[in-house]
């Protein structure tokens, strides 16, 4: 019987041994019907739920061959959310512009706020129009017509490359706006590439004055994707700081040109922007964050599956690599993958019953894709009731499955000494981790939003 705590002694690590224990569990069940030669009837296995509403029903059709069923239901909504959200605002504007989990995830006075915000934003951009004008025509822009004519046309070429920069802001709040909790240094310093890159393409408007216009726009929507980057990972690191609740006098107390020949000033902006740029990933590489993220979540299992040990947060930051993206860290592991996929086209129901059965007492299932000549990629999926604790079990599952790699033909057995060693190696890890003093409450793991797995027939004996 597989169990989420280990039976008996705890395991010991050094050498994998070849059978844990025996693996009849693993076996494909019987027909249903006895001897009755009545063939078994079509049996539900699982459901995977999409957010738009769609659904993906797993069906056994008594012969071990899978069937695979779409289905189109109303869009799920959480109970809470549905209750306290506002009915008139619709649900794919409420999860552009509102922070995830509105209403709880805020306070009570956010949203009259942010509504109060909007028609302020716009009466400080009327005015940032009017004294734009004003300015143009102060420096001689249209004196030489008469007219206003010149002025008023460069003010409104002067806005739009503005307003083009608002919308990427705003773009990037609605689209990235959970990932800032995650990994704020990798943002910050991501957003002043990006800043960066957006000021090249301004420094070239004096060369191609008549191209002022998309330059300009396309400088200003870069630094204002930047911008949009910088904000909420800075807020994110300011609040790092603010152990006594000071996070106003830490914002206040933060600290904040050169004319001359064009190549000069060209010159010059790229040598300080690249000290800029050096000396901005030195002073992020000297936070110390006490949240555990996926970054730091994989160095921590790691370390553990390979050595037995969990190193502490101030060790774990100095090992964790700020602009390194997760598709490129190592193991492989592709979460929130639709069953599927894991099925590699096979259409048996034996595969699925088998994979059930195997992680009966987990809230996710991990199978593995290009097992063979090439590194394998671990693919997750994970059930209705899967949490952050959840994501981290995965991916110590994962660390163990690349540490001790087998051939191919034994697949499930090695899932299953992985499980396994999970039940009780786990348990190691997390008093290892109080030890070093992670807090297991700031564990900041997000499970995917879909497809969530919904299990059908629960009266599998394992």
């Amino acid at each position: 019987m597989l169990s989420t705590h280990a039976a008996g002694g705890r395991f010991r690590w050094g050498a994998l041994p070849r059978r844990l224990r025996p693996r009849s569990s693993l076996a494909s069940p019987p027909a249903s019907g006895g001897g009755s030669g009545e063939p078994e009837k079509e049996r539900p296995l699982l459901v995977e739920r999409y957010r738009d509403g769609v659904t993906k029903r797993y069906m056994s059709d008594g012969s071990s061959k899978l069937q695979i069923r779409l289905e189109k239901h109303e869009s799920p909504v959480k109970g809470v959310e549905d209750e306290n959200a506002d009915s008139l605002i619709p649900q794919a504007i409420r999860d552009f512009v509102l922070p995830a989990g509105f209403p709880g995830s805020v306070t009570v006075d956010y949203l009259e706020y942010m509504l109060l915000q909007f028609p302020t934003n716009v009466t400080g951009w009327i005015c940032h129009v009017l004294v734009t004008s004003s300015l143009l025509k102060a420096v001689g822009v249209g004196s030489f017509t008469g007219t206003s004519a010149a002025a008023s046309a460069a003010a409104i070429r002067w806005v739009s490359k503005d307003g083009i920069g608002a919308f990427g802001r705003l773009l990037i709040g609605g689209c990235f706006g959970t990932l800032f909790d995650d990994d704020p240094k990798k943002w910050r310093m991501y957003a002043d590439f990006i800043g960066s890159a957006g000021s090249i393409f301004e420094l070239a408007t004096p060369l191609y004055p008549g191209y002022f216009l998309p330059l300009a726009s396309l400088g200003n929507l870069a630094k204002a994707v930047a911008r949009g980057f910088r904000d909420p990972s800075f807020r994110v690191i300011q609040n790092h700081f603010a152990q006594s609740g000071n996070l106003g006098e830490i914002a206040a107390k933060d600290t904040a040109g050169v004319k001359s020949s064009y190549l000069t000033l060209t010159a010059t902006w790229l040598s300080i922007r690249l000290l800029h740029l050096w000396l901005r990933y030195q002073s992020l590489s000297v936070l110390k964050f006490r949240t555990i993220n996926l970054k730091r979540g994989r160095i921590l299992v790691r370390s553990h599956v390979a050595q037995h040990t969990v190193p502490d947060y101030v060790v774990c930051n100095e090992e964790e690599n700020i602009l390194t993206w997760e598709g490129f860290l190592h193991p492989k592991i592709s979460f929130g993958v639709p069953i599927e996929r894991m099925l590699g086209g096979e259409e048996s129901s034996d595969k699925v019953n088998k994979l059930l059965k195997l992680y009966k007492n987990e809230k996710y299932v991990l199978f593995v894709e290009q097992f063979g000549s090439r590194e394998p990629t671990f693919l997750v999926a994970f059930k209705e009731a899967a949490t952050s604790m959840s994501v981290l079990r995965s991916l110590w599952q994962a660390h163990w499955l690349q540490k001790n790699q087998q051939n191919q033909d034994v697949v499930f057995s090695w899932l299953e000494d992985s499980i396994l060693a999970l039940e009780d190696g786990f348990t190691d890890f997390l008093e290892q981790m109080e030890r070093a003093g992670w807090d297991q409450n700031q564990i900041i793991l997000k499970v995917p939003k879909e497809p969530i797995l919904m299990l059908e027939h629960l009266d599998q004996e394992v």
